[in-house]
């Protein structure tokens, strides 16, 4: 196994009778004692891509979206390492969140034995179970993070949301409309039998729903509606968009109400009305949540970039050209040391102190039975 200094590229040997190795893997950034590779902000460009196909944009939308969103790629990577490096730091333990969230997909797609499951998980995310478990690790744990680091110190006063309720109220003159939940109990590919019982079911969820349980816990149960994972949640209905026969059933009703199952193409249908919202200016007290959240994340995303930079200060973080970290921190050096040899490492935060600005070397363990070449004197710089 060799590695080259031009590009840090960590190279298999070819044949030994052949020519020159392969490149297999490039690292173009560390993060304390991570990496960032090509082929991450490769599958991170993918990922961003397929997300914008999925949400169904022409061609020349995507491409936009894409030029603007690759340069920040690699800031993205670092901002997320930092976060899960800090999350481990401050020993935040998600395990029991990731595991009630994986057996909510378990459970909304209706697999329950395991190994149908990881099967299903590699055929749908293209990873192992245990890569998608660990994804969602590092996912949970950068949320934690910001939510005590940074969300939790963030408050919008009362009188905030008031003054821009005053100033902006001819943003909530609407319309009436009415919000529901569904749940939706499929009978697709069933013959009458299984129709029937598929009624029988859906009877019983309706009933206990007007029991008193709660909506959103029998919608992660039973509903098989793409819209179980936000719990049943429907964008909100204005008079005539919704299907006649439904918008008969549920426009009079007053909060809370549960329609008996209704036959639909795809399976039957339970609606609960969450609000009937009246035509005209609305209450403050309804769009209060609204005005919160809006106000909040005008404030949160540069409170987010300057905690993102004060964890850079306190890095030793290095970028080979020509990438470039667009969340960089003025005046910090993010110097490309010259290559050599690589070998597993941890940095804490008392090495970085001491190794600040000072050449780090990276070594491979020699495998037995094979030699080391050192190129890093020959390397470009």
């Amino acid at each position: 196994m060799r590695v080259f200094g031009l590009g840090l590229c960590i190279a298999l040997a070819a044949p030994l009778q052949a020519g020159e190795p392969v490149i297999v893997e490039q690292i173009i950034a560390k993060v304390n004692g991570d990496i960032i590779t090509r082929s991450d902000l490769a599958r991170a460009r993918q990922e961003l891509e397929a997300g914008l196909r999925q949400r169904g944009l022409p061609p020349a939308r995507i491409a936009e979206a894409l030029a603007q969103a690759e340069k920040d790629l690699l800031r993205d990577k670092i901002d997320n390492l930092l976060l899960i490096q800090r999350g481990k730091e401050l020993n935040i333990n998600v395990d029991n969140e990731v595991t009630k969230y994986i057996g909510q997909i378990q459970s909304e797609n209706k697999i329950a034995d395991p190994e149908k499951f990881q099967q299903w998980i590699r055929e749908n995310t293209g990873m192992t179970y245990e890569d998608f478990r660990a994804e969602l690790r590092n996912s949970f744990l950068s949320q934690r993070v910001l939510a005590q680091e940074v969300y939790s110190k963030v408050n919008i006063p009362r009188r905030q949301i008031e003054e821009y309720y005053e100033k902006n109220k001819q943003s909530f003159v609407r319309k009436e409309r009415v919000i529901l939940r569904e749940i939706l109990i499929s009978t697709q590919g069933m013959d009458e039998a299984g129709v029937a019982a598929a009624e029988k079911k859906a009877r019983e969820v309706a009933a206990r729903a007007r029991k008193g349980e709660r909506f959103t816990d029998l919608v992660r149960e039973f509903s098989e509606s793409i819209t179980a994972r936000q719990g049943g949640l429907l964008d909100p209905f204005e008079k005539g968009v919704l299907d006649p026969q439904l918008e008969k059933l549920v426009w009079d009703k007053e909060k809370g109400y549960v329609t008996d199952p209704v036959r639909v193409p795809a399976g039957w249908l339970i609606l609960r009305v969450e609000d009937h919202q009246k035509e005209g200016l609305a209450e403050l007290s309804e769009v209060e949540g609204e005005i919160r959240e809006k106000l909040a994340s005008e404030v949160m995303a540069p409170k987010i970039r300057e905690y993102l930079s004060e964890l850079r200060r306190n890095s030793f973080i290095e970028i080979r050209q020509p990438w470039v970290d667009t969340g960089a921190v003025p005046g910090q050096r993010t110097d490309w040391n010259d290559p050599a040899l690589l070998r597993a490492e941890t940095v804490t935060k008392e090495e970085v102190a001491a190794q600040a600005r000072l050449k780090r070397l990276l070594y491979f363990l020699p495998i037995p039975g094979t030699s080391i070449t050192d190129t890093s004197k020959s390397s470009s710089k």
